[in-house]
């Protein structure tokens, strides 16, 4: 479904408590379903960077990091103060709920452009918290009052006064407390307030998220998506992999992925695309994918991808030199060289590179090429497939594109980094 997952964090009813209990908690983490403004913007920021850097595109993860810089979406799971001890309301003043704290006050921005979540009044739904290190502890989710304006500073009395949800000690699987709890009568724009005191501590987590109430009779969805296609494995470096796979359908709508290895999750997508990070060089890996909705359904797993990473230092035994020697409006022709500086053959070479969206593969020789969610892959020809040492090939290409051509500013090799000449 979307490209931006929309999260919650939950709403007051006016009316009953749900009370849960379960098994161990855990600190340090946000609302991943529905989500927290600072773990939406993360994933915003992922998926505009295509990995690494975050770089958001939502104009309200924009402007939040103008006012407070990046450093809160990577620690998008640490909104929190050390010393509360249940003394919120006395602590945090009106208007810093969202950002209680000068390192998230950006999140306190009184916009109505934050990353939202559709979701159902009245439907019975599975609340989903990120868990990090284990301590026990009680939830309350609450919402914000019938007539709220979301472009004011959010106070205590805009909450009503009693949480819709409250749970203690819920159940950890998968890196992720999950519990069920039904969503207010409410329609329109909200923001769901949550927030986590622990037990063992006098320390709290706070959370706001954006939600869109639709109308319903309430009928829970139970219905998961289906399970997503085998994950394809590209560009695998000594500490990253490209994934893809074919995406999930569901009778609402697919919000996310996560991916694993083995029990742990990795990564999570908004598409059916992630690029995996923080590796092991030389390390065997099994990636499996499962896919959820909008009322924290969960899909069958995948079938498992094997990725063994490349060995490290590879850098300085291939070299790219690549080169345009033809340009026109409207596409271009490309030239590129691979070499071998290593002491013995590269086989059955596979060469990849970042290809923009605006560009189009028109003719290539001297190589099979590839072009699949914003990479090429160039493959060798039978009389070319291996480089000897000290060797390289030459292939080319035609191209259609949009825009100005730029060149690549990275390669792997077989998986390996290569220099550019």
């Amino acid at each position: 479904m979307r490209k931006r997952i929309a999260l919650l964090t939950v709403a007051v009813a006016v009316g009953a408590v749900l009370v849960h209990t379960g098994g161990t908690a855990v600190a340090h983490g946000s609302m991943v379903w529905p989500g927290s403004r600072t773990y939406l913007c993360y994933e915003d920021g992922r998926a505009g960077s295509g990995g690494g850097d975050l770089q958001p595109t939502n104009p309200a993860c924009v402007a939040a990091v103008a006012q407070g810089g990046k450093q809160p979406l990577w620690d998008w799971f640490g909104n929190l103060i050390s010393n509360a001890a249940g003394r919120h309301r006395e602590i945090i003043s009106d208007g810093n709920l969202c950002g209680p704290t000068t390192k998230y006050a950006a999140y306190n921005l009184t916009r109505a452009d934050w990353p939202s979540t559709q979701v159902q009044a009245n439907s019975t739904v599975t609340l989903r918290y990120n868990a990090w290190a284990p301590h026990p502890g009680t939830w309350e989710q609450y919402v914000t009052k019938d007539g709220f304006d979301v472009t004011k500073p959010l106070k205590w009395s805009d909450l009503e006064s009693v949480p819709f949800d409250k749970v203690t000690n819920p159940p950890l699987a998968n890196g992720e407390y999950a519990w069920q709890a039904r969503l207010p009568n409410k329609s329109g724009r909200h923001i769901i307030y949550s927030l986590w005191q622990r037990s063992d501590s006098p320390e709290a987590f706070y959370s706001c998220s954006d939600v869109v109430f639709g109308g319903g009779t309430g009928t829970p969805d139970t219905t998961a998506p289906s399970a997503p296609g085998t994950p394809v494995a590209s560009g695998v470096t000594s500490s990253t992999v490209k994934l893809d796979w074919t995406a999930s359908t569901d009778n609402i709508g697919v919000t996310g992925y996560r991916v694993y290895n083995g029990s742990q999750v990795v990564a999570t997508s908004a598409t059916n695309s992630v690029t995996v990070t923080g590796l092991t060089a030389d390390t065997q890996y099994s990636f499996t994918v499962v896919a959820t909705d909008s009322a924290g359904n969960a899909s069958a797993s995948s079938s498992a991808v094997a990725v063994r990473t490349a060995s490290g230092g590879s850098i300085g035994s291939c070299s790219v030199a690549y080169t345009r020697p033809s340009t026109w409006n409207g596409g271009f022709t490309a030239n590129v060289t691979v070499s071998n500086s290593g002491t013995s053959a590269i086989s059955a070479w596979q060469l990849v590179w970042a290809f923009p969206s605006g560009q189009q593969l028109s003719q290539a020789w001297s190589s099979t090429i590839t072009v699949a969610s914003g990479q090429a892959t160039a493959k060798g020809a039978s009389y070319n497939a291996d480089i000897p040492a000290g060797g390289s090939v030459t292939f080319g290409f035609n191209a259609t594109t949009t825009s100005t051509p730029t060149d690549p500013t990275s390669f792997t090799l077989n998986g390996s980094a290569c220099a550019i000449r």
